[in-house]
């Protein structure tokens, strides 16, 4: 009986654990979701970011331009362009508030 609820409460915590989710690593939600177009090293230089024209996240110009209220607010709701075209997917649905976070401090690690 003893074994039983040990083997019970272990399930039972493994499972909460599991409903629960737990956050990705910064570095792995970069690289599923942003290198792409960002590169592994933010500077935009992959056929789409120069495609989409984006900004290098090593220049400190562009990081002092950009507020995190702003990069949180592109990366939970995507960007379009002025016809209405998506630029950047929202990642709302994909992404925790805390994961949105944790990318734009990895974001602004990438200042030179």
């Amino acid at each position: 009986m003893k074994n039983r609820c040990l083997l019970l409460t272990t399930s039972l915590v493994f499972l909460a654990g599991t409903a629960l989710g737990h956050a990705a690593p910064v570095t792995e939600n970069w690289e599923n979701n942003c290198t792409k177009c960002h590169g592994d090293d933010g500077k935009g230089q992959t056929k789409a970011g120069k495609k989409l024209q984006l900004k290098d996240y090593t220049d400190a110009k562009a990081q002092a331009e950009m507020k995190d209220e702003e990069m949180i607010k592109s990366i939970t709701e995507g960007i379009n362009d002025k016809a209405g075209k998506e630029r950047m997917k929202a990642y709302k649905a994909d992404l925790s508030a805390d994961e949105i976070k944790d990318l734009v401090a990895y974001i602004r690690k990438f200042k030179a």
